[in-house]
């Protein structure tokens, strides 16, 4: 059976056309000729089927698509899962970990800018590519939205209808005395869930004891000291895994 490639058209149902780079890679890359199927989601929880009209010459090749079949695409995970992390100072770490996290399964990548911070501007338009890339190859029509970075305290004051945790390495004694959670004991199946990774330095603790006076709690990923993206990469599966099982 001949592999499919999924394109990806945001407004594929008013333009019924796919973007001039997407277009060029079906046309030039694949050489999709009139007739060919085409497989399309827009990202937002829809798959499309039907037949490519190549057009256009030169260098801006047009590929139109006639539309044939819409089938919704039901997440796996019933319940928003959403991640926030200190992006780190080499920016391929949090690419892979983009990547990656979509791959896996999730809602909303957001970073943060916070006290130990060693980025403080990133980039999302090389983030978004990436995301959509990653959609589409796991085979995904939901793409994670991909926020620009905000500040640690206007973040966490933003309202979450959910449970909100936070991934930090004080004792919990220095915080307010509760019980650190493991993650994938707290996570619940249908509620939503927001996660927080800090940067290397981790979060300083005021920030830590900011977040608990904003509704958050405090979690655990295990005993070893993980660097950030792997910390991040970690959650985004505890989240899915736990959202998942039967």
């Amino acid at each position: 059976m001949k592999e499919l490639h999924l394109f990806y058209a945001p407004n594929i149902e008013e333009t019924h056309a796919l973007s001039e780079e997407e277009s060029t890679h079906a046309v030039r890359v694949l050489r999709m000729k009139e007739g060919d199927e085409v497989w399309v989601t827009d990202g937002q929880g829809h798959f499309y089927n039907g037949t490519a009209s190549p057009g256009g010459s030169g260098k801006h090749p047009e590929c139109f698509v006639t539309i044939e079949e819409i089938h919704p695409w039901h997440r796996p995970w019933p319940s928003a899962i959403h991640l926030a992390v200190a992006p780190t100072k080499n920016m391929d770490r949090i690419e892979w970990f983009a990547e990656k996290a979509t791959e896996i399964g999730l809602d909303g990548i957001h970073f943060l800018d916070c006290a130990n911070s060693e980025r403080r501007v990133i980039k999302t338009e090389r983030i978004e590519k990436i995301v959509v890339s990653a959609m589409k190859q796991s085979h995904k029509a939901l793409k994670p939205f991909v926020s620009e970075m905000t500040r640690f305290r206007d973040f966490i004051a933003q309202d979450f209808e959910g449970d909100k945790f936070i991934a930090h390495c004080y004792e919990q004694s220095d915080i307010d005395g509760s019980e650190k959670l493991f993650l994938f004991d707290a996570v619940m199946k249908d509620v939503p869930t927001l996660v927080l990774i800090g940067p290397e330095g981790d979060f300083s603790i005021d920030e830590v004891r900011a977040a608990h006076s904003a509704g958050f709690r405090s979690i655990t990923l295990g005993e070893s000291r993980l660097r950030t993206e792997t910390a991040a990469l970690m959650a985004v599966a505890h989240m899915n895994l736990k959202k998942t099982a039967l």
